[in-house]
């Protein structure tokens, strides 16, 4: 979810709620415990806990577990709902420098970050695991027993291995096998396509995390809840460029709204033209018009028929 769950998403989500509901808790994007703890040009924006302080969840990142403590417990100092310890994430530029998913080579390492953590987070503790470098499910169970006595809160599974990525399913049998073998709650995480599916998912653990749908159907979480709050797709798109230029820094605008739309345009009809056209733009008014012009021609299209 990097370049995607920031605050212009949050709020866009959360402009849901007076329909109906929005996200019971957000998750930053990775904040990468180097640049916050030296206070990085940008880190005011990853750390920024708009709308909904009260809801957020940092999402720490790094290989270094003396910066990964000092910018936890930094970060727990603010309001929020937690400081989240990531150890799932298998891309190269993370677990190259020992980050992600690399903590799971070695549970007493892990185990010795969490012990060190623990006393100086007040704040709920939380941390987001793969299966494994490797599919060893008894290796999964151990690990996550040992973060749970050491002070861990809530576990939350992508069940992949480190090198699946999305070629294979997530696999949500590994999901309800553990949440058997622990005493805290579990969140499940992958390939949820619809607010169906995040309600036959969550008889399955204690949580479900939503990704990639969350940003191709923002009023996904009022759906779940039995509120259809109608989907006007061409003032989302607007809407969620201007919280763009409001909560973001110009030179994240164009990288993210492309990552945006590259998910939201799935819900059109010509999806792959729309992607194609967007990404050929440099600037947000440009990629509002080719937003507009797309609903301009529809609505001519449907006039002519």
């Amino acid at each position: 979810m990097a370049e995607l769950s920031h605050r212009a998403l949050r709020e866009l989500i959360e402009s849901f709620k007076a329909k109906g509901a929005a996200a019971d808790e957000y998750f930053t994007e990775m904040i990468s415990a180097g640049a916050f703890v030296n206070k990085g040009r940008f880190e005011e924006w990853y750390t920024d806990s708009g709308p909904v302080p009260e809801k957020l969840v940092y999402q720490v990142v790094s290989g270094d577990e003396d910066l990964l403590v000092k910018a936890a417990a930094r970060l727990d100092q603010n309001e929020c709902r937690g400081i989240d310890i990531n150890m799932g994430c298998s891309a190269p530029v993370i677990t190259r420098t020992g980050g992600g998913v690399r903590w799971m080579a070695g549970i007493d390492r892990a185990a010795g970050l969490i012990r060190r953590l623990r006393p100086l987070i007040s704040h709920r503790l939380s941390v987001k695991l793969r299966i494994g470098l490797e599919d060893d499910f008894d290796y999964l169970v151990r690990f996550c027993r040992r973060l749970e006595e050491e002070g861990v809160e809530l576990i939350t599974l992508h069940p992949r291995t480190a090198k699946e990525k999305f070629k294979r399913k997530a696999r949500w049998n590994y999901i309800s096998a553990l949440r058997k073998e622990l005493h805290i709650p579990l969140a499940g995480n992958g390939d949820i396509a619809s607010a169906e599916e995040i309600l036959r998912r969550s008889e399955e653990c204690d949580g479900v995390m939503i990704g990639r749908l969350a940003v191709r159907r923002p009023w996904v979480f009022a759906e779940a809840r039995g509120k259809a709050p109608g989907a006007f797709l061409e003032e989302t798109g607007l809407c969620f460029l201007d919280l763009l230029s409001r909560y973001q820094p110009p030179e994240f605008h164009v990288s993210r709204a492309r990552r945006f739309f590259n998910y939201f345009c799935d819900n059109l009809k010509w999806a792959n033209h729309v992607k194609n056209l967007i990404n050929h733009e440099t600037s947000l008014s440009g990629i509002a018009k080719v937003w507009r012009d797309y609903f301009a021609a529809e609505q001519g299209a449907q006039i002519s028929e």
